[in-house]
């Protein structure tokens, strides 16, 4: 994927505007768009924990109602200032198997280190649209 330093860049913006006040622990998550758009994501935390909502879910969601689908996404970053990378916790797996590519880029980065992975290998074997009986 071109452009990953710009992607990168824009999820640590993203990072800034998180809002997290009982963790402490800030995200960011920038999504390419196939039309060179940049779509931003911060974690937003609630009181009700069970209302929070994390980055790369922020991000992907603004991009569904911008009306991009996954063959629009070229490449999703996700960010934090944590000592180690941070992965998507579960339910972004889950929410990122079903709206991204399987194959879609995903940076993950703690502005020290940088790996690329995609969703097939966060989320080998995921249960989808293909599981339900329809």
């Amino acid at each position: 994927m071109k452009d990953q330093e710009k992607l990168l860049e824009k999820a640590f913006l993203a990072l800034t505007h998180a809002y997290a006040p009982y963790s402490g622990f800030q995200v960011g998550a920038c999504i390419k768009t196939r039309d060179g758009n940049y779509i931003l994501g911060a974690n937003i935390e609630n009181a009700a924990y069970g209302s929070t909502n994390c980055a790369e879910r922020s991000a992907v969601f603004a991009a569904y109602s911008q009306g991009y689908r996954k063959e629009d996404i070229e490449g999703l970053a996700i960010v934090t200032r944590a000592q180690q990378l941070t992965p998507p916790c579960g339910a972004c797996r889950q929410v990122l198997s079903e709206l991204l590519g399987q194959e879609t880029p995903i940076l993950l980065s703690n502005g020290k280190e940088t790996v690329e992975t995609n969703i097939a290998k966060l989320l080998p074997d995921s249960f989808g649209a293909k599981d339900l009986d329809k």
